[in-house]
């Protein structure tokens, strides 16, 4: 009998290569995504396409009662949906930082808590949480992003104590720069009108990221998750891609203020 995945925020990036690897593995796979109409050429005959809004609970009671209504069962599941806020914290909208946290984190939540009955019940189950290397370490204008990281990071370790007695697992993937549209329709750039005081910190800080930007494909990813999902181990962390495991190892390396130094290096401070 096949395995079954079920993956939020399957729409493009890392969700749709993650769709994409498994089931070429052999995988059934609950695709959601909030706009499914738009992937209808996703759907085949080991995955569902399904609606899913992660900030809406009662939307992810539906999905998940369409993905076992579908395949019977689910086996892992990866919290994949997401997106970053880009700028400075003092241009931060009230809707900016409720959806960054209602996104990234809540709707994580909701559907952790969804599923989890069903794991309980059947005494197994894997749930893949994909953080970020700003789960680990920080960069300026990305407070709201990496506040949200970090909650993924502290809620997942908990749960990985709290829910291994029952048989379910869990795992962090933490990416580095991915090439996909995050910069894109995923980023969100804070704004506010007549508020200046942190352009030239802001440019400096792109020109430098952009100068030591090495993003990998997103397959790279998906792999990275199948590995956390199948191979059986205890293991909490999965780093994916080289950039992130450079800058976590050196974090890990260096003291606090060595590396505040090089960040205000960075911004030329």
């Amino acid at each position: 009998m096949a395995h079954t995945l079920f993956i939020t925020g399957a729409s493009s990036g890392i969700g749709l290569a993650t769709v994409h690897y498994f089931r070429d593995q052999g995988w059934n796979v609950a695709a959601t995504m909030r706009n499914p109409g738009e992937h209808a050429d996703l759907a085949a005959e080991r995955v569902r396409v399904i609606k899913l809004d992660v900030t809406d609970a009662d939307s992810v009671a539906v999905a998940v009662g369409a993905a076992l209504d579908a395949f019977g069962e689910i086996d892992v599941l990866v919290n994949n949906a997401g997106y970053g806020a880009f700028g400075p914290f003092e241009a931060a909208s009230n809707q900016q930082i409720e959806r960054q946290y209602a996104t990234n984190v809540t709707g994580l939540m909701y559907v952790t808590r969804e599923i989890l009955p069903h794991f309980r019940e059947r005494g197994s189950g894997v749930i893949v949480n994909i953080s970020s290397v700003g789960g680990r370490a920080t960069f300026p204008f990305y407070s709201l992003y990496h506040g949200t990281k970090w909650a993924v990071e502290g809620f997942s370790e908990s749960l990985y104590f709290e829910l291994a007695p029952l048989g379910i697992r869990v795992k962090i993937v933490e990416p580095g720069a991915i090439q996909t549209d995050f910069a894109g329709r995923s980023l969100d750039v804070l704004k506010k009108d007549g508020l200046d005081a942190y352009d030239d910190l802001v440019r400096r800080f792109r020109e430098s990221w952009a100068a030591g930007r090495r993003a990998s494909p997103p397959e790279l990813v998906a792999e990275v998750i199948y590995q956390a999902a199948t191979d059986g181990t205890d293991q909490l962390r999965y780093i994916a891609g080289e950039d992130a495991k450079m800058v976590i190892e050196t974090r890990a390396k260096i003291s606090q203020e060595e590396y505040y130094a090089m960040i205000r290096k960075r911004l030329g401070l």
